[in-house]
């Protein structure tokens, strides 16, 4: 199972982008007050739970630490929206969705169409 992490500061961002080169990251962006982010974020650790693919796995509380959830946005040039899952691989986004589109299913067939 892979272990989901949380980023706390720009520093351990950095890691995220450093990590992506060697294997790709499913990054979550969710927001703590919001019932569809908790939706969201069940539904992403139910995934987690289920795959044995081979990646890394972070999130981002927006509210707590909006100064990372922005940087991903600027270093993405993916527009800020939450809940969001992205899918990076070398730094670059390869897939990325929000809200009720954050599936179990829409995330197996992320790692379907990636080959990750």
């Amino acid at each position: 199972m892979t272990q989901l992490k949380e980023l706390q500061n720009i520093e351990e961002l950095d890691q995220v982008w450093e990590t992506s080169k060697q294997k790709p990251v499913f990054l979550f962006k969710q927001s703590t007050t919001c019932p569809i982010s908790a939706k969201a974020f069940n539904e992403f650790n139910s995934f987690l739970d289920a795959t044995s693919a081979d990646f890394a796995a972070y999130f981002v509380k927006v509210r707590e630490t909006r100064e990372v959830s922005n940087k991903i946005a600027e270093e993405t040039n993916v527009q800020h929206q939450s809940p969001q899952v992205l899918l990076i691989k070398d730094h670059e986004v390869l897939w990325n969705t929000s809200h009720t589109n954050i599936t179990v299913e829409s995330l197996e067939e992320a790692i379907k169409q990636y080959g990750v």
